[in-house]
């Protein structure tokens, strides 16, 4: 991904703002926007500890663009580094397999969520447009899955099979 500038942190959405639940529109990667926003959002995931990806209407702009960076997540086999993709889109995915999920959207809760170990989405880089195509598994995987939900207007517990699968955030001293 080319250098982007320096982002601004941002203010994180919760449930149940209205942004969340509306579907992000496509928008041209080349944009200066779509580059100042895909800064802010790598700046914002940078200083939110546990953070591993971040999606545009979790800031508040209704944009299919997110940012990732599961590389320093013990979970993470296959990584791709920090990286921001606009209007990505799941090419193939397989393998469905449940797993414990949070999100700083929904700050109070983890759950339980099935979604596929093994995928190819592709999807275009902001700045220079170019589309990239990423094959990746495990808890890359269900992370970009879980960004592109944000991007669909679903959040995490929108996924769960039922109460039984929503836990209280565990917090550390």
């Amino acid at each position: 991904m080319p250098p982007l500038p320096a982002g601004r942190v941002l203010a994180v959405v919760t449930a149940p703002a209205d942004v969340l639940s509306i579907p992000c529109v496509d928008v041209d990667p080349t944009d200066p926007a779509v580059m100042a926003l895909a800064a802010d959002l790598i700046a914002t995931q940078r200083v939110s500890p546990g953070c591993v990806g971040l999606a545009a209407n979790q800031v508040g702009i209704g944009w299919r663009v997110f940012s990732l960076d599961v590389s320093a997540h013990p979970k993470a086999r296959v990584t791709h580094g920090e990286y921001v993709l606009v209007n990505a889109r799941v090419v193939s995915a397989s393998r469905q397999e449940k797993s414990r999920e949070g999100c700083m959207s929904v700050p109070d809760f983890t759950g339980d969520v099935k979604r596929a170990s093994q995928l190819v989405v592709s999807g275009f880089l902001p700045g220079s447009g170019e589309e990239v195509v990423l094959e990746t598994d495990a808890f890359e995987a269900r992370a970009l899955q879980h960004e592109l939900d944000h991007l669909d207007g679903l959040v995490f517990l929108d996924r769960v099979a039922g109460a039984h699968a929503i836990y209280p955030r565990k917090t550390y001293l």
